[in-house]
């Protein structure tokens, strides 16, 4: 990557690159510049051919605090119509990362509340340390969780959402997982490890099926089963067979070798 940014550090290494959000003094909270530097990176990274993975993590003790009280406070002072196109930007932020092509893993390694839960479970795949904690803390400021409720409420289900949205309890990693906000909690000496676990899995598995894959899990999510949903199944299997990329994996698995993604 060739952009430079103020609130991100961007690292990337076999394939994987590692999106720091880097405002430790604030606890990763963030404000303008970092929801447009966040957008613009993961759209930059979604079109570079060179990275599968992408990890999303935080610099210092924390994941992310959320929103930047300052940020928060300066929107409260402004009318609707700023307060929208805040809240717009925010919204599309979320949705950028949680609809990559590529797949995305959440490195929690501390606090990660109100928005950082959010984008935790805008991750597909979340890793989180035993020192990490969440919250859905909004009702305690007078608001709610708005933005990051379409990812929390997929990721936990309505019934826990009900009860967090509206009690702002903090969820310890070991709650987190009973929940299905995080996929894995582990000791903080072992996150990095699990992490690179996951990203080798990761590495495995052909680059535009993944993208499918994604895709075919948004199309049957909550879903009837019905006529419609079989019959796109149905499509979907039948033109990724047809790939290149399915004719050499399926070829590969014959020829007992490595498909070419496989670096």
């Amino acid at each position: 990557m060739t952009t430079t940014y103020q609130t991100l550090e961007i690292e990337t290494a076999n394939q994987v690159a590692t999106i720091w959000m880097n405002r430790p003094d604030v606890h990763n909270a963030f404000d303008e510049a970092l929801i447009g530097e966040l957008t613009a990176a993961c759209l930059e990274l979604d079109k570079d051919a060179s990275v599968r993975v992408v990890v999303l993590a935080g610099r210092g003790k924390s994941f992310s605090a959320g929103a930047d009280l300052n940020w928060m406070k300066r929107a409260a002072n402004n009318g609707v119509d700023e307060n929208l196109n805040d809240a717009r930007a925010l919204a599309r932020m979320l949705r950028v990362l949680a609809e990559m092509k590529k797949p995305t893993i959440a490195r929690v390694q501390g606090a990660a509340l109100g928005g950082g839960t959010g984008l935790t479970a805008a991750c597909d795949i979340a890793v989180a340390s035993t020192k990490a904690v969440f919250a859905t803390s909004e009702v305690k400021f007078g608001i709610i969780p708005s933005a990051i409720s379409p990812y929390v409420v997929r990721a936990i289900g309505a019934r826990q959402a009900y009860r967090y949205f509206q009690s702002a309890e903090r969820i310890d990693a070991a709650r987190a997982r009973e929940i299905g906000l995080v996929h894995e909690a582990v000791e903080p000496e072992q996150l990095d490890a699990k992490v690179q676990e996951i990203v080798a899995a990761l590495l495995q598995g052909g680059p535009c099926a993944q993208a499918a894959a994604k895709d075919l899990i948004r199309a049957v999510d909550n879903q009837p089963i019905n006529d419609n949903v079989v019959e796109d199944t149905a499509h979907r299997i039948a033109h990724l067979r047809a790939t290149p990329e399915a004719r050499d994996g399926i070829s590969a698995f014959l020829d007992k070798r490595n498909p070419g993604w496989i670096a």
